[in-house]
């Protein structure tokens, strides 16, 4: 049997679309992780960009598990001396940007390098159902169905 190594040019990405209404945000993010990065394809390749593009659906209907929604605390530093902020993953996902907490899950999630970026580029999450990339014609991939534990009771 023969190792197969892609090149950049030999890439098929697909476009899919998950709906992320009920689902637990940890859980999402290390499927979403995973399409990102590619792992999910036999033909994968660490230092080529071989993942799909992922848009998430309806990120502000996430869920957190236990204490979680209103215990887990999302910290950021200003660059001053004693400017460091924290925010509860309550506050943001009742704020504007509800869409940061799904973000945030993914990005802690990819690993450093030199993709980092470009990996994270082809990352989408909205806050509402509507998506404006219907034209690339997304495949729906359930989530909820994968396992039982991604989905919050």
């Amino acid at each position: 049997m023969k190792t197969t190594s892609l090149k950049p040019a030999d890439v098929d990405k697909k476009w899919v679309v998950i709906d992320a209404e009920g689902l637990v945000v940890g859980r999402l993010a290390s499927i979403v992780a995973m399409r990102l990065r590619g792992k999910h394809k036999p033909a994968y390749t660490p230092h080529v960009d071989c993942g799909d593009h992922v848009i998430v659906i309806n990120a502000d209907k996430v869920k957190f598990t236990g204490r979680k929604y209103d215990q887990k605390v999302y910290y950021h530093h200003t660059g001053y001396p004693g400017g460091i902020k924290e925010r509860s993953a309550k506050f943001i996902l009742e704020g504007r940007f509800p869409e940061r907490v799904v973000e945030k899950a993914v990005e802690r999630m990819l690993p450093r390098g030199p993709l980092f970026r470009q990996i994270l580029g082809h990352l989408r999450v909205y806050k509402g159902a509507a998506h404006p990339h219907e034209a690339q014609q997304p495949q729906a991939l359930d989530v909820g169905s994968l396992n039982r534990k991604n989905v919050s009771a």
